[in-house]
């Protein structure tokens, strides 16, 4: 489980990254963060901030919108160094 959630859901590139490096800033290493995306660009997105800025990608995962519950998208992790 992260230790701090970015829900982008409805932002398109470049907003889901901006809002992720907003989150991220002053945070200290090891700290986790989740990025919740409808943006298919995220997915490629955040692991490409992460090798630019020394970070670590823990994990990408899509899930499958739910009538009533749920929008789709991806949440991508990352680890802060």
């Amino acid at each position: 489980m992260a230790d701090a959630l970015v829900d982008a859901r409805g932002l398109r590139c470049p907003l889901p990254v901006i809002r992720l490096a907003a989150a991220a800033k002053g945070l200290p290493a090891g700290t986790e963060l989740t990025v919740l995306s409808t943006d298919p660009a995220a997915r490629l997105d955040v692991p490409a901030w992460c090798r630019m800025r020394g970070h670590e990608h823990v994990a990408t995962v899509e899930h499958v919108a739910v009538p009533g519950d749920d929008v789709g998208g991806w949440a991508v992790t990352v680890r802060l160094r």
